[in-house]
């Protein structure tokens, strides 16, 4: 058990780009007690995700920043029985952009006071199909609000289930879904994975942001044409 309080800080970073940055850092500040055992690279991966739920709510929810706009967070940590403790009293985020800090302060302020309640919450990605394979597959994307951060392929088996071959999204932390079953039980698929994201984050496998989009690039191209047959085409 380490009991050593460390600081993560994602230095000056595009806000697009902090939670890859936060996910390097702690694994190179972490790599002594993976190695030896104390905290697993899989544990490390998952809190941290954890912490950039509650830091997209702060930043995009809550502060509208940019993807490109200039960020720098910093928050205090100890490992203890192989998990991350989180110090949200001690998190301290700037935004170089037009926003008072004291707007900046008081949005950190009020998340942490549901830190708790945000980390554990199923976020609300809306699920939308936008094609099929050559196979047959359905291609879905995932947004949250109006920003499409994901996709996923998925093979529908039966009135009951239906089977995500693939996936992956990019916030509010890079990660990666393989191999997950959805009961269907009388809804439509869209409404069915909707309904069922608190699964899919629980068996996700949390990777860098490169990852993340090297695997929703390939899934939307797998997505075929349909073309459209002229009236004539059809009488042929």
């Amino acid at each position: 058990m380490s009991e050593k309080v460390e600081t993560l800080r994602s230095g000056l970073v595009i806000a697009g780009a902090y939670a890859d940055k936060l996910r390097r850092v702690a694994f190179a500040q972490l790599k002594n007690l993976i190695k030896e055992g104390v905290i697993s690279a899989k544990d490390v991966a998952y809190h941290v995700a954890q912490l950039n739920k509650l830091l997209y709510r702060i930043l995009v929810d809550t502060l509208k920043i940019d993807k490109g706009d200039v960020v720098r967070i910093s928050i205090n940590y100890r490992v203890v029985d192989g998990k991350i403790e989180w110090d949200f009293s001690s998190l301290k985020i700037e935004a170089f952009r037009r926003i008072p800090q004291q707007e900046v302060d008081k949005a950190v302020k009020e998340a942490i006071e549901k830190a708790g309640e945000i980390i554990e919450e199923t976020v609300s990605y809306r699920i939308e199909k936008i094609g099929e394979t050559e196979d047959g597959d359905m291609i879905f994307v995932m947004k949250l609000g109006d920003t499409e951060v994901g996709a996923f392929e998925v093979i529908p088996i039966d009135s009951d289930f239906a089977y995500i071959k693939k996936g992956a999204a990019t916030d509010p932390s890079p990660m990666i879904i393989e191999k997950v079953r959805i009961p269907l039980e009388g809804r439509d698929i869209e409404t069915a994975i909707a309904n069922n994201i608190g699964k899919l984050t629980e068996k996700a496998k949390y990777v860098s942001l490169s990852e993340a989009k090297h695997i929703i690039e390939y899934i939307k191209r797998r997505v075929i044409e349909k073309v459209e047959e002229t009236p004539q085409e059809m009488g042929e």
